[in-house]
Parts: C-alpha cells; sequence; structure tokens
C-alpha cells in the first residue's frame, strides 16, 4: 500500500455516519447548509451542523421504529433538496443503505430499481413520486412504507396507499418517540458500522441497457471525503460556499455531501435547475460543480445574447480576444506585459465581471465532471476569467477518480488521479483503476462483477493516457469507437463535444459513423434558446417543431457545424447533418434519468433518418438535411 494511501486511511473514520458526527463534533454552530424558503423574492435559511444532527437523530430514529434493518435499503425518490440530504444521512445512521432513484425515472424502470434493490421502505417526494410505487402491486408486500415529503395527495385520494404511508413529520414525531424510550439504539446502529459495510446502491445510467446496482461501501465515501481534503488543503476550507444543485440520485451529487463531511464548507442545497443561476446571484457562493452541459449553455447563452453588431458587439469581441491574448501567460502562472495587462483590467471591467456578478460574484472556480468538457468551452471561459476544472469518475468508483487543481490545471485533461488511488493503462489502452474508492461491484449481478471488477483492478471501459506530470487524458469510451468502412475509428464523443461547443442553438447531438464512409449526425436543438430566437426575429406564434425546420435556422446551423469541423481531424468532420423538430426525451426511452442519449435507442429510431443521408449520390463537405420525424 502507497503511503498516501496509509495517510488518507488513517484519517477516515469507520463509517459515513461517523464523519458525520465528527464534522458536527468539530463545528456544531458553523453554518452547513442553505435552504431556499421558496418565496419572491427568494430567501435561503441557514442551517446549523447541531441543528442538521438533532433533525438527522430524529429521522434515523424514525426509520427504525419503521422496522428497518441493518444494511436494508431504503431507497429515496426526489428532487435535490435539503430533505434528500437529511434522509439520506437519517437512513445512513440507522445503519440502513440508500437506493437512489432519479425523480424522473418511467415506472417500470423504478419497479425495476426497486425490486432489484429489494428496498423495503421508499421515500417520496411528493403524490406524482407517491403514485409510481403504489400503482405497482407487485411492490405492496416488499415495500411496507413510504415516506412522504410533500403530502400534496389529492383530497380524494387522501388514503391512497393506506397505512404504509408516514409523513415527514409523522416520521420526525416517530423517530421523538423512539429515543425517549430507546436513547442508545443510534449509537448501537453505529457501532454496528465498519469500512466494508454497505452504505448506498446507486444504479448506473442504463446508456446501454438495464441500470446495475453499484455496491458503495462506506469506505468509498469516506476515503472519497478525506482524500479531497487532502488534495484541496490549503484550496478548499469550511468559509467556502459549494453550490449543490446535481441530482443526488447520481453518484457525482452525492459525492458532494462525502467532501462535505471531511472539509465542512457551507452547502446551498437548491435542484431546480431553472434557478441555478438565479440561486447563485442569491447565494454567492465561490466553488460551483457542474456538468458539461450547464457550462455550455451559460456560454451559448452569452454568445447568442450579446449584440452581434453595434458597439456592445465590439466590445465584447474584444474583450474575448483580449482574454485569448492572456491565457497562455496565466495558465504559466507569468505576468503578461504591461500593455496587455491593462488591457485585460479594462476587459475585465467592462465584459468579463458583468458575467462574474450573474454567477454571484464570488466564484473562485468551477469543476465540470459526468461527461467530457470541451476544451473550447473551458478556454472560453478562462478569458473571462473564469476557472472550470475538468475532473473524472464513475458510478464504480463513487465519482472522483481524477480532478485538476487550481493551481495547476491542463486543458484537455481530467488532471491527476485521486491520491492514494492506483492506475494503469492496460495493453489496449484502457483505463484500470484500484483502491478504497472502487465499489464492492453489482449486485445481483455476479458475471458482471467478475468482469469489470477483476483481482482489484475496476475496468473503465474507457481509453486514455497520462503525460510526463501524471495528468489523465480521456480519449474515448472503448465499446463506443465508431470505424468508418475506409478504417478511420472515430471517438463519437469527440465529434459530439465539438457541435454542442461551437453551435450555440443546439442541445443534443448524436454522431453516426459505424460502416460508413463519413460521419454524419443528428441534432436538436435547445428549446428556450430556439423560443427566443422566434420571438425577436418575427416568428413569435411559432412552435418548436416548426421553427427548428426554418431556412434560417438551417443557414445558421450550416455556419456553426463548418466552424465545427475545424476542430476535428478530416475523417471525423461532419459531413451531413439532421436537424429534428423534436429533442430527445426520457418518456421516450431516447435518454437515461441523467440525461445522457442512449446511443442504440436512437440509432435504432431513426434508423431511416440515417440511411437517407447515406443514400444521397453525392458528397459535399457539407450537406444539411431536416427532418427525421
Amino acid at each position: 500500500m502507497n503511503s498516501v494511501r496509509e495517510e488518507i486511511l488513517s484519517a477516515c473514520p469507520p463509517s459515513y455516519p461517523a464523519s458525520f458526527r465528527a464534522r458536527v463534533a468539530r463545528a456544531p454552530h458553523a453554518v452547513a447548509y442553505r435552504v431556499p424558503q421558496h418565496q419572491e423574492p427568494e430567501v435561503w435559511k441557514d442551517l446549523t451542523w447541531s441543528q442538521v444532527a438533532d433533525e438527522v437523530d430524529q429521522i434515523a430514529a424514525g426509520f427504525i421504529a419503521l422496522g428497518v434493518q441493518p444494511e436494508q435499503r431504503v431507497a429515496i425518490a426526489a428532487m435535490t433538496r435539503i430533505e434528500w440530504v437529511l434522509a439520506d444521512l437519517g437512513i445512513a445512521c440507522a445503519a440502513a443503505a440508500t437506493t437512489t432513484v432519479y425523480p424522473n425515472s418511467q415506472p417500470d424502470d423504478e419497479l425495476f430499481i426497486l425490486q432489484d434493490s429489494e428496498s423495503v421502505i421508499v421515500v417520496a417526494e411528493n403524490w406524482k413520486q407517491l403514485q409510481k410505487v403504489v400503482d405497482q402491486s407487485e411492490l405492496n408486500a416488499q415495500v411496507h412504507h413510504i415516506v412522504l415529503f410533500d403530502d400534496d395527495r389529492p383530497i380524494d385520494r387522501a388514503d391512497a396507499g393506506g397505512d404504509r404511508v408516514v409523513t415527514w413529520d409523522a416520521l420526525h414525531a416517530l423517530g421523538r418517540d423512539y429515543l425517549a424510550a430507546h436513547p442508545t439504539a443510534l449509537d448501537e446502529r453505529l457501532d454496528l458500522m465498519e469500512p466494508d459495510t454497505l452504505a448506498t446502491l446507486v444504479y448506473t445510467s442504463g446508456t446501454t441497457g438495464r441500470p446495475k446496482g453499484v455496491r458503495i461501501p462506506h469506505r468509498a465515501w469516506t476515503y472519497q471525503g478525506e482524500a479531497m481534503h487532502h488534495m484541496w488543503r490549503g484550496i478548499i476550507d469550511d468559509r467556502d460556499v459549494v453550490y449543490l444543485w446535481l441530482p443526488l440520485s447520481h453518484v457525482y451529487g452525492r459525492d458532494l455531501l462525502a467532501a462535505q463531511m471531511a472539509i465542512g464548507f457551507i452547502m446551498p442545497v437548491d435542484g431546480r435547475i431553472d434557478r441555478i443561476v438565479e440561486g447563485m446571484g442569491e447565494t454567492h457562493p465561490t466553488i460551483m460543480v457542474g456538468v458539461p452541459r450547464i457550462y455550455e449553455k451559460i456560454r451559448s447563452a452569452v454568445i447568442t445574447q450579446s449584440p452581434a453588431n453595434g458597439i456592445q458587439g465590439r466590445i465584447a469581441r474584444w474583450a474575448f480576444a483580449v482574454g485569448r491574448e492572456s491565457r497562455p501567460y496565466r495558465l504559466a502562472g507569468k505576468h503578461a506585459p504591461w500593455p496587455a495587462r491593462l488591457r485585460y483590467a479594462v476587459a475585465d471591467r467592462l465584459v468579463f465581471s458583468k458575467l462574474r456578478d450573474t454567477l454571484g460574484g464570488s466564484i473562485r472556480f468551477m469543476i465540470s465532471g459526468s461527461a467530457k468538457l470541451s476544451t473550447q468551452v473551458q478556454t472560453w471561459f478562462y478569458s473571462a476569467g473564469l476557472l472550470v476544472l475538468e475532473g473524472y469518475g464513475l458510478t464504480e468508483t463513487a465519482a472522483i477518480a481524477a480532478v485538476n487543481l487550481p493551481d495547476k490545471p491542463k486543458f484537455g485533461t481530467v488532471g491527476p488521479v485521486t491520491p492514494g488511488i492506483d492506475a494503469r493503462i492496460a495493453a489496449d489502452g484502457e483505463l484500470l483503476l484500484s483502491g478504497p474508492i472502487v465499489a464492492d461491484g453489482y449486485y445481483h449481478l455476479p458475471e458482471e462483477t467478475a468482469e469489470a471488477f477483476e483481482d482489484s483492478w475496476f475496468h473503465t471501459g474507457d481509453i486514455g493516457h497520462f503525460d510526463e506530470d501524471g495528468y489523465l487524458t480521456i480519449t474515448d469510451r472503448k465499446k463506443d469507437l465508431m470505424k468508418t468502412s475506409n478504417g478511420k475509428y472515430v471517438a463519437p464523443q469527440k465529434v459530439e463535444a465539438a457541435l454542442l461547443a461551437n453551435v450555440p442553438y443546439i442541445s443534443q447531438a448524436v454522431a453516426v459513423a459505424d460502416g460508413h464512409p463519413y460521419v454524419i449526425a443528428l441534432v436538436t436543438m435547445d428549446h428556450d434558446q430556439l423560443m427566443r430566437w422566434g420571438k425577436n426575429h418575427g416568428h413569435p406564434n411559432d412552435d418548436y417543431a416548426t421553427l427548428s425546420q426554418l431556412p434560417e435556422i438551417r443557414e445558421s446551423i450550416d455556419k456553426f457545424v463548418r466552424k465545427a469541423n475545424e476542430r476535428l481531424d478530416r475523417w471525423e468532420t461532419v459531413k451531413r447533418y439532421a436537424i429534428l423538430d423534436h429533442e430527445f426525451a426520457q418518456d421516450t426511452g431516447e435518454l437515461t434519468p441523467s440525461m445522457k442519449v442512449k446511443r442504440p435507442v436512437v440509432l435504432a429510431r431513426y434508423e431511416k433518418t440515417i440511411d437517407d443521408r447515406y443514400e444521397q449520390t453525392t458528397v459535399s463537405d457539407l450537406t444539411p438535411f431536416t427532418g427525421g420525424k
């Protein structure tokens, strides 16, 4: 075992609840969370660690009173909100294990997850989520209680679920009564948990088939937290404010809670995606963690809303040119010549400071993960003085397996590997990882576990390489590589990232090339930006389907796709594309609950559209085609 791992392991509490209790003991009166009160204008309430601990104790005791046993699964089907955090901590302190369920999961998918995980209690956000459970007769014998955050059941269905339904307030009351009668109950449960005890079952997004339940033990969460504390010491501390909007059903969002226990930063919690920018403006975070699409949308909104002409347009273009000029000096940690510094100061005052103010005015840096971040998007933000650090992780590694640091970022890489974790590149280029963050395999899937978790090494399925400084670059997904009929290998993620970074109005892109002579793409339009364009360009009453097929849109997209092609090698360039008249959606099976595109479903559903592109008799550098219903 390497010395760094030994040092981090020595700091790890034996379980996630022990980590939580240690944080409460260190700073009982410090602010832990900021919670929106859903008012206009929005007001945020502070919760201290001691207040959180009091409520978590009641919740944990409430679950015990409902009969939950150690390591039994309790599922949470809710959006990111403070109650999710408290419920998860309560489940952990009862020595049970959380099963994560996306609130936008289809009923059949949720049924599979609940049955596969053998969850005995479901924590449902509201009537809509409760109904998914009670409408499934197969769950009647298995799920003995449903805890309801928001009791918004229709009056004529007030008894839906019968005696199984327990309101959030009633759970607290049960816990208070149980603690009064059994004051040592939680200490006794705490003593049952060890580093290898099951903490969480997180289900993969299901891009290639049925989701797999990943067994994450307590050691993965505690090690993640202490490893981040070790890695970020002197960079992030308990005075920082980290905005949490990521879905807690996903391991990426869940990992932030583990890091908070070790570091102690303040966390505003609000999963309303349509209020991210407003929420940041109200809570003034110093750090924001997101997925590439959020940064792409911010950049796209700034570009499309900025005046193309006039004095403001010229100032904005000049400012970003100045920002580009300054990048090499800042990345190298050097001072630019004083005329360049003066130009940047003016650009910052006129343009960049306004962008930072929109994001709360206190941002020191942002972190991107979950998918490949376009270097072009990353450098655009850096030109404006906003550092976006890219990281890498998987459900099977409890999220963060590598991440850049703000003092030594390398754009295009995902940074060095998490401290104490072993990594190597296999003969075929696949990245293998080993260490305490690696999960204990898949639930109920011994063959898949044996294949993916071999001799303590997890096979990530990602192709990558390390540079001389130990920074990791992920180039493509092993199973997703496309091979053209000309023998060239194409990574769809690279093509799709180029399109998303260079075509402001599109929201989704799927590249296709396998077995064909060149690359084509299916693209969809960003609904909000498209409707805004229609309003500003004489089409205020047209719907999405109509606007997406207008000649003006085709001409604009054509120009931007050509620009995207300049970022690709010749054999990767998009020769033809189809603008679909609708976005991909989860309820049609094209997106996972985490909003990732299910490539097999999309390729099968739009097979005729794809074939039509390849059957055209002539090939130009770029031939747009609209339609594809």
